[in-house]
């Protein structure tokens, strides 16, 4: 095991500055490697800026999640929100280049860290997550996991609970774009098997006015980043 800490990040979603911010906490911190959980650049205000730090930072687990799959892949979503994921992946293909598309794609949808299953939205699949309080039937979400941490994302909300068949549910929450009513970036820090959740401060109206920059198109995400929560949710 790692005498020092590890940072565990998921879900940054192309926002620099949180990131840079969240970078800042964990070398104060001692962190000297990190987990990235996926969801990395794309949909957000500075994508290659972000991917190119992400590059160059020394992970111990690096996975990609469905936003990286979706690049390449035709996403699994309702037809209300088809046109504004497809404008958004766009831009993202065009600010990131074929070079960072093939290597995020490559990328291994599941890890492991000292016995921990590391994925991005589920063992069963990149797009379907827990819950925060238990939902009957979750089950399904291990493929037949039992007895250990599982570690994952995409909801972009950060808790630990226990799971069904003696798991660990652990989501760090989003780096990038926090859906739980809180601004700051959401990671986590993993030591001596301990996982500590973390919240970090950053330039918010920064992130948002780039954000708006793009266009109406991109409207949806400033509001995640300025509130914290989506358009016409309640905040947890």
């Amino acid at each position: 095991m790692n005498d020092s800490p590890t940072a565990f990040l998921y879900d940054i979603h192309g926002n620099l500055v949180a990131l840079e911010a969240v970078l800042a906490d964990a070398e104060a911190a001692g962190v000297t490697s990190y987990l990235l959980g996926g969801d990395y650049s794309s949909m957000g205000p500075w994508p290659h800026e972000t991917a190119e730090l992400l590059e160059g930072l020394p992970a111990r687990v690096r996975i990609r999640g469905n936003v990286e799959r979706w690049l390449r892949e035709r996403p699994e979503v309702p037809e209300s929100v088809r046109e504004f994921l497809a404008t958004g992946l766009t831009a993202a293909r065009e600010a990131l280049g074929p070079e960072l598309v093939d290597r995020f794609y490559a990328l291994p949808e599941q890890a492991e860290l000292d016995g921990i299953l590391v994925c991005h939205g589920s063992p069963l699949s990149d797009i379907e997550s827990f819950a925060p309080e238990a939902q009957q039937g979750e089950e399904r979400l291990l493929a037949g996991e039992s007895d250990r941490t599982i570690l994952f994302g995409h909801s972009h909300q950060q808790f630990r609970r226990a799971g069904p068949n003696g798991t660990l549910l652990v989501n760090p929450g989003s780096v990038g774009a926090p859906l739980d009513g809180d601004t700051r970036a959401a990671w986590a820090l993993y030591q001596d098997g301990d996982i500590a959740f973390r919240r970090t401060a950053y330039d918010v109206e920064r992130a948002a006015a780039k954000m708006r920059s793009y266009g109406e198109w991109a409207e949806p995400i400033v509001y995640r980043i300025e509130h914290g929560r989506d358009a016409g949710s309640e905040s947890p």
